[in-house]
């Protein structure tokens, strides 16, 4: 898909999390292999870790799409992967009037707070924004993934590199 001046569609993968707390490294981890991979023209993968703020403001630059790499607990087995379209604003979870905290935003705060700083500068937020979270095994402190959430990074860095090459397909 190319963007309105004609350029390659502008896909940003963002992995997101806590490498300090387990299995939350999870989609700085992805994020890490998926770097090294040959991308897309207009493809970019950034480690967000806990700077949720600056994924936020990195948005305004203008992309077309953002994917998410992150733990995402909804309940299945340890190393589960999950495929989230957060696209339409209506169906985030909208954080419960939390403080703005940089080093413990969650990916529904900056979805939340991207939307406040859209509507105050006039940017356009992303086109689709998708979520390819990991059912985490622990979360405490420690540095290192579970073997279960280990053994799903691969897959999700497929799953990943699929969605931007389909992205960049589209006409």
């Amino acid at each position: 898909m190319s963007n309105a001046a004609g350029s390659p569609a502008r896909t940003l993968v963002a992995g997101v999390g806590n490498i300090f707390l387990g299995d939350d490294g999870f989609g700085v981890e992805a994020a890490r292999v998926l770097a090294g991979q040959d991308l897309p023209e207009g493809a970019e993968v950034a480690d967000i870790g806990i700077r949720g703020v600056h994924l936020a403001y990195q948005l305004l630059d203008g992309y077309d799409t953002l994917v998410l790499l992150d733990a995402t607990a909804r309940g299945g087995e340890p190393g589960t992967l999950y495929l989230i379209d957060a696209t339409d604003p209506a169906t985030r979870r909208q954080p419960d009037g939390v403080a703005l905290d940089g080093h413990r935003m969650s990916p529904d705060a900056v979805l939340a707070l991207l939307d406040s700083l859209c509507a105050g500068t006039g940017a356009p937020p992303p086109r689709r924004t998708l979520v390819v979270g990991c059912e985490p095994a622990r979360v405490e402190e420690g540095i290192g993934l579970s073997p279960q959430v280990a053994a799903a990074v691969p897959e999700a860095v497929r799953m990943v590199g699929e969605l931007i090459r389909a992205e960049a397909a589209v006409p």
